[in-house]
């Protein structure tokens, strides 16, 4: 059965907004390719992509843009992103987590988006392909905006002035030496697999430094919704890691309420007893890693695993290196 790729209108604002100060018949555009008016009021709406693609095309070349894509990128912030996109990076225990989390996420943005992290020596890179629309010409402006909220999701942890190594465009497209000025020690290719930033494998290991508060629920049950329960249980669990740790039951009849019940909250925001337990214990393992010499063995009885075996194979699996490289580049840092 065929399907129609849409986008979120979000992304259409930053380029009608160039095209609106330059006095560009914008209207008439929007209606050519048949799309909606007063997008400004639809942000979080969505619109055919193929068509909005084409918008994007003809209004650069009717009217002369050059990197239009990186223009626009420029009028994007982290915020655009989905409510539910950002809560699950800023509860990321890691910057790796966060990843995997934006590409599990990537088509709800663009629901023909994919996105998939590939490792290169010692970079990762964070890779993004519109599956469709491959075959179509002048894809940059579409892929700055593809590479550059990869960028906002690693500055959520490394940093506000953060720049990727390397940036990649599946397009035959090399940015000017004006747009190129914007990025001076960022090195630019074209006509790669799919759209990529490359990252240094050190900052997947970095914590979070997001200091945005997490978006209100809009669920239509009474009670704390699923994001306050997340917050609650990152500061209760510490006190039970050396010893017996609450079951998910057993933390259900706390809350007063049924497993079941409990569950679902949990679910509505994506994240499952388990998944808040490992951030938990790491969290506890990073910090003492981190800040003192203990040994390894005891740091990870102190954060809960009975097995340093086990310890190892959960660290790595949320910071990308072992406990033992971890503590090793955080005295680096």
């Amino acid at each position: 059965m065929a399907t129609i790729p849409i986008t979120r209108s979000q992304f259409l604002l930053p380029f009608i907004g160039i095209l609106d100060e330059i006095g560009a018949p914008t209207n008439s555009l929007l209606e050519k390719f048949r799309l909606p008016s007063s997008l400004e009021t639809k942000s979080d709406l969505y619109v055919p992509l193929l068509p909005a693609i084409h918008f994007i095309e003809t209004a650069q070349s009717i009217q002369g843009i050059q990197d239009f894509g990186f223009l626009a990128s420029q009028r994007l912030h982290y915020s655009h992103l989905r409510e539910k996109t950002r809560a699950l990076i800023a509860h990321s225990p890691t910057l790796l987590v966060a990843l995997r989390h934006a590409c599990n996420w990537a088509s709800r943005e663009d629901t023909i988006l994919s996105m998939w992290i590939e490792h290169d020596n010692d970079h990762v890179r964070v890779c993004s392909r519109l599956g469709r629309a491959s075959a179509l010409l002048h894809l940059e402006h579409a892929q700055w905006l593809q590479n550059i909220f990869s960028v906002y999701i690693v500055r959520q942890f490394a940093g506000p002035n953060w720049m990727p190594p390397t940036m990649a465009f599946e397009a035959r497209y090399t940015p000017s030496a004006v747009t190129q000025s914007f990025w001076p020690k960022v090195r630019f290719l074209s006509e790669q697999h799919a759209a990529w930033i490359s990252i240094p494998i050190p900052c997947l290991s970095l914590s979070n430094r997001s200091t945005e508060l997490f978006p209100s629920s809009h669920e239509h049950e009474d009670g704390p919704s699923g994001y306050d329960i997340v917050e609650v249980l990152k500061l209760m669990l510490p006190s039970y890691l050396d010893g017996a740790v609450p079951t998910l039951p057993e933390v259900a009849e706390m809350a007063g309420v049924s497993t079941r019940s409990f569950q679902r909250k949990l679910s509505h925001v994506d994240f499952a007893y388990s998944d808040i337990l490992d951030i938990v214990r790491f969290e506890r393992s990073s910090a003492l890693l981190r800040d003192t010499d203990s040994k390894i063995i005891d740091i990870a009885f102190a954060s809960g695993y009975s097995d340093p075996a086990h310890f190892s194979r959960a660290f790595r699996r949320i910071a990308g290196v072992t406990p033992r490289q971890f503590r090793a580049q955080a005295r680096l840092r």
